[in-house]
């Protein structure tokens, strides 16, 4: 019988070490070693046995087939009842496909999953598995959701075995697993949510997934700087990992594809958060855009491009005289690093002094837009509050914005023109690029970030404080 050994390993990256250390040489988290038991394999047979001579092969293959043999039968997809969760999805939930959930405590993950397994229980026998709440719990969650189907079985179960016995004695054509990191293995003696443990047990659960043609959504935790925990291999795994995001005290949900093997990448769903449970907000521009009636300085409208759809977000800035000798920069829902540079060009190719100001910029509905598109009208935004001036509501800018001051071309540009027309905006400023069909709008194209201001800015000094008009004089720069 092999002797067992205690190591220690990092519940972040599942590095090992044969004693304590405060901190991981592997990945730089500190307090993160916990103590595990380990029992060495038995001794694998040289490699010479296991791999015969080439002359007995005669190039036969053993298991591999040609392409051409390969089974390519597609099995239609199941509708999770959410026309948002289906966008997202790529079409609808793929059998015998690995999902992967993630999202902050109380932010509607189980929620979402509940309602999606009711949607799919009229049709087909679904299973769901609660590692974390007991079957009573579920059933009142279900009451209060008007959840009710012969055809949805709940186990509260957090021992992997038995989990994998009732899928193959079930056959269910949906699980649910809550929480991935609340299974455990028998065989291996680490504590449940470990790196090891939730690496076998989300291997496991894939083997019998792939096999039985059962798709698996899975829920998993994340940590506080909001990515998912347990090992990156996790993520490898599964066929989708997606994000649920929102502030648990807002309505609205975001629903994000981070990797899809069947559909879009960076795909969102959005949802609204009620008493009844989840609703699909039909149209998202509407949501991210506040009243236009009240137009206020410093606030900017973009189009961007999310997934297979674009989105209308409303852009705010604030800059305001700084009292500390650096400046704060903070940036809500855009990429800080992008909005430094922004600042940056403004200073130098447009000529207005923000090193002598606080910067803030923030994304209307707290979406996160990390594309370069929005950096035209992010660099309005900022103008404008300087100024004091405010920018004509029915005006969408779509533009990146390069480190020489100029505006170059972004990919979509005709989607995001019908969708800003649809809304009803009747002026775009973009990119001098040719645009293919007419989008009912009037179009502005500008070669320079200089031109854009001047567009989306015309002069009226009359309409800003005389200090301001005064240092603001990137309107009479070359």
């Amino acid at each position: 019988m092999a002797k067992t050994k205690t190591v220690w390993e990092c519940s972040q990256c599942g590095e090992r070490y044969p004693k304590f250390f405060g901190r991981c040489d592997n990945c730089g988290a500190w307090n993160t070693l916990t103590e595990v038991v380990v029992t060495p394999s038995p001794k694998s047979r040289p490699l010479q046995r296991l791999v015969p001579p080439p002359s007995r092969t005669n190039g036969i293959p053993q298991l591999a087939l040609p392409i051409s043999q390969v089974c390519s039968d597609r099995h239609p997809r199941l509708s999770s009842g959410f026309g948002e969760f289906d966008r997202v999805l790529g079409g609808g939930i793929v059998p015998g496909s690995l999902v992967l959930i993630g999202g902050e405590p109380g932010i509607g993950k189980s929620t979402l999953l509940l309602q999606t397994a009711a949607h799919l229980a009229k049709s087909r026998t679904i299973l769901y598995v609660s590692g974390e709440e007991s079957a009573q719990q579920i059933k009142l969650r279900a009451e209060r959701l008007g959840v009710e189907s012969e055809q949805l079985y709940l186990l509260a179960e957090t021992e992997l075995e038995a989990i994998v016995a009732e899928i193959q004695a079930l056959q269910p054509q949906v699980a649910i697993i809550d929480s991935i990191q609340a299974i455990f293995w028998g065989q291996l003696s680490s504590a449940p949510g470990s790196v090891s443990q939730v690496r076998e047990c989300a291997g496991l659960l894939m083997r019998v997934a792939k096999k039985l043609g059962v798709a698996l959504l899975i829920v998993g935790h994340v940590t506080k700087d909001g990515s998912l925990a347990g090992p990156k291999v996790l993520e490898h795994l599964v066929d989708t990992v997606l994000y649920f995001e929102g502030d648990r005290f807002q309505s609205h949900r975001l629903l994000r594809a981070v990797k899809n093997r069947f559909g879009a990448a960076q795909e969102i769903g959005v949802f609204e958060m009620t008493a009844s449970g989840l609703v699909e907000v039909g149209n998202p521009s509407q949501l991210f855009l506040s009243s236009r009636d009240q137009v206020t300085p410093g606030t900017a409208t973009i189009v961007a491009w999310e997934g297979t759809r674009p989105l209308v977000v409303e852009v705010q800035a604030l800059v305001s005289p700084t009292s500390y000798s650096s400046p704060r920069r903070t940036a809500t829902g855009i990429e800080l690093n992008r909005f430094l540079q922004i600042l940056a060009v403004l200073e130098k190719r447009v000529g207005i002094p923000l090193s002598k100001y606080d910067a803030y910029v923030a994304s209307a509905g707290g979406i996160q837009v990390a594309e370069p598109a929005a950096d035209l009208g992010v660099a309005v935004a900022v103008a404008a509050s300087f100024r004091d001036r405010q920018v004509d509501p029915f005006t969408v800018l779509i533009g990146e914005v390069g480190l020489g001051g100029q505006v170059r071309p972004v990919a979509q540009l005709e989607q995001r023109l019908k969708e800003a027309s649809k809304l009803g905006f009747r002026h775009a400023i973009i990119p001098n690029s040719p645009v293919l069909a007419d989008a009912g709008l009037r179009l502005s194209r500008v070669q320079r970030l200089l031109e854009a201001l001047l567009v989306a800015l015309p002069s009226s000094e009359s309409e800003a404080p005389p200090c301001l008009v005064a240092e603001a004089s990137y309107g009479r720069t070359s």
